[in-house]
């Protein structure tokens, strides 16, 4: 059972890790693959508005995805955009990519080879790894500007959505802890976690919200 206490806690962490970032016109949209279909949503309302002039979706897929995007998440993102609209020659896909590091490294990788100049990065993901993916992304991609942009949902909306609220609960206790523990890893650049969202965290990792935390030592 997910008590109010679990659910405010919950909600501390949702808002902790939206970076605020106003959308603004950048050099390449990039979407970072995951179970999220509406990942690709918002990486078309971004490029409807005239944001990105290309669109890099990444991603292979992992046990949360296989048999719901089968082709991968980044090839069914890239069929979801062409069902919107969008034309096909701005959609590139990067298939291999099976986790946040991989997904920054193989898009930069993949736009240096087309000799595609960037200077700044929509970096489109799920609401609650805004701040993973942006830390993330500023350890692997020097140089860039990075923008944030998710779904605009609060964190009742989004597991309604998803219709499993303690996935989602793990998944917000695993994107933080990973804010606290990777940096010492070398996968992203340290961000100060304020001790109310340490505290929720803990709570919610000692009620047993913890299926998605990586092993430490």
């Amino acid at each position: 059972m997910i008590t109010a206490r679990d659910w405010a806690d919950a909600a501390l962490l949702w808002d902790f890790q939206l970076m605020g970032h106003e959308p603004r016109p950048c050099s390449v949209g990039v979407g970072l693959g995951s179970h999220d279909l509406g990942v690709a949503d918002v990486m078309v309302g971004l490029h409807r508005r005239g944001l990105v002039p290309l669109i890099v979706f990444t991603g292979a897929t992992s046990p949360t995805t296989r048999e719901r995007m089968p082709r991968g998440e980044a090839v069914q993102y890239r069929e979801r955009a062409l069902e919107l609209g969008v034309p096909r020659d701005v959609v590139l896909v990067e298939p291999r990519a099976r986790n946040t590091g991989e997904n920054i490294r193989f898009s930069r990788d993949l736009l240096a080879e087309r000799g595609t100049p960037v200077d700044s990065v929509l970096l489109v993901s799920k609401p609650y790894e805004e701040r993973r993916a942006y830390a993330t992304a500023r350890r692997f991609w020097p140089g860039v500007e990075f923008v944030c942009a998710s779904a605009p949902m609060d964190l009742p909306e989004y597991a309604d959505a998803v219709g499993d609220p303690r996935l989602v609960l793990d998944m917000l206790v695993g994107a933080v802890q990973r804010l606290m523990v990777y940096p010492d890893q070398g996968f992203m650049i340290e961000l100060p976690v304020p001790a109310p969202v340490v505290a929720a965290f803990e709570r919610l990792r000692d009620r047993g919200f913890n299926r998605r935390l990586v092993a430490t030592a």
